[in-house]
């Protein structure tokens, strides 16, 4: 990496894919009406999976057994789920919020005013 590199998760990439006119039309005239851009669109979406949003993942694996498109079998993806969902109450019950974080800091403020 040089000196001149963005940071890590900075640098802008292109995602592109083809589709038939048809749908494209059909996609521009929904984004239109609901008044959302394009880029907009792909980045919640794509957002949204990364995120493991519960109602994104729920269309995936809808998607994963309509269709057979992931070679997870049923199993796994129940499994997964059940993680997913496990894992989600479990950061629930350790994460702070917003007047606990703000008390921590107010804490180590008080003890190390020099910082």
């Amino acid at each position: 990496m040089s000196i001149k590199d963005p940071p890590y998760g900075t640098k802008r990439k292109k995602i592109v894919f083809y589709d038939t006119d048809k749908r494209y039309a059909d996609l521009k005239i929904r984004l239109q009406y609901d008044g959302i851009s394009q880029a907009h669109f792909f980045r919640c979406l794509v957002t949204g999976y990364i995120e493991k949003d519960e109602d994104i993942l729920n269309f995936i694996n809808k998607l994963k057994k309509d269709k057979n498109v992931g070679k997870q079998k049923k199993s796994d993806i129940t499994k997964s789920k059940q993680l997913i969902k496990k894992g989600k109450e479990i950061a629930e019950k350790i994460s702070f919020d917003d007047k606990e974080i703000s008390s921590i800091f107010d804490i180590l403020e008080q003890e190390n005013p020099d910082l």
